[in-house]
C-alpha cells in the first residue's frame, strides 16, 4: 500500500484514520471497529464490505 495514499484514505464511517494491515490485506478503523479489504492493491471503501473487528484484534493493533 503507497503510504501516500493511506495518507489521503479516511473511514467512510467515522472520516478518521486507518491503518494498514499488510498481513491481512486489510485497511483497519480503531474508532469505527471496522476491516475494509484491499483486493488486487484496491481498497475497498464500503461498510457493507468490511469485517467487524473483536476486542482482541483492537488491543493487538
Amino acid at each position: 500500500m503507497d503510504p501516500k495514499l493511506l495518507e489521503l484514505l479516511v473511514c467512510p464511517v467515522t472520516k478518521g484514520p486507518l491503518t494498514y494491515d499488510r498481513e491481512r490485506q486489510e485497511l483497519v478503523s480503531h474508532s469505527a471497529r471496522l476491516a475494509y479489504p484491499v483486493r488486487d492493491g484496491i481498497p475497498i471503501l464500503l461498510e457493507t464490505e468490511a469485517r467487524t473487528l473483536n476486542d482482541d484484534e483492537l488491543d493487538t493493533k
